[in-house]
């Protein structure tokens, strides 16, 4: 039987994955990163976007956002702020909310307000072209 990554990803609502895979890509603070069983140790800080697993030859996609990876030699861990699997996404409502973000950017009335709602805006734009590819 050929080497297998464990795997898990945990949000603070659940568990989505936890398992044996082949490999998975995740979207890192400083670029795509992809783990292989035996990869070597290391953590990164995860940008808004989807991870692919793939296992058996068979890709799943799942959007995270926020959080951390952490590689160690029994496996990967991802600790996602949000984690969506890609079928879950409701674009139509995605798009709704990204409309009222970037008005809300507009309407903001303090620096704390206006950065908050940009970083809404980028999350729910890395949301949309998560959805659309």
């Amino acid at each position: 039987m050929a080497d297998k990554l464990h795997f898990d990803l945990v949000s603070p609502e659940r568990r989505l994955f936890a398992g044996e895979v082949d490999m998975v890509v995740v979207p890192g603070e400083d670029g795509d990163f992809g783990v292989l069983p035996k990869h070597a140790p290391f953590m990164s800080v995860i940008r808004s976007g989807a991870i692919i697993i793939t296992r058996d030859g068979v890709n799943e996609r799942t959007f995270i956002h926020g959080g951390f990876a952490e590689v160690t030699p029994e496996g990967l861990t991802i600790l996602a702020e949000e984690a969506i699997p890609v079928s879950e996404i409701d674009v139509a409502k995605v798009e709704r909310e990204l409309v009222d973000a970037r008005e809300d950017v507009g309407f903001a009335k303090t620096e704390e307000a206006r950065e908050s709602a940009e970083a809404l805006v980028s999350k729910l734009e890395a949301m949309q072209a998560v959805a659309a590819n």
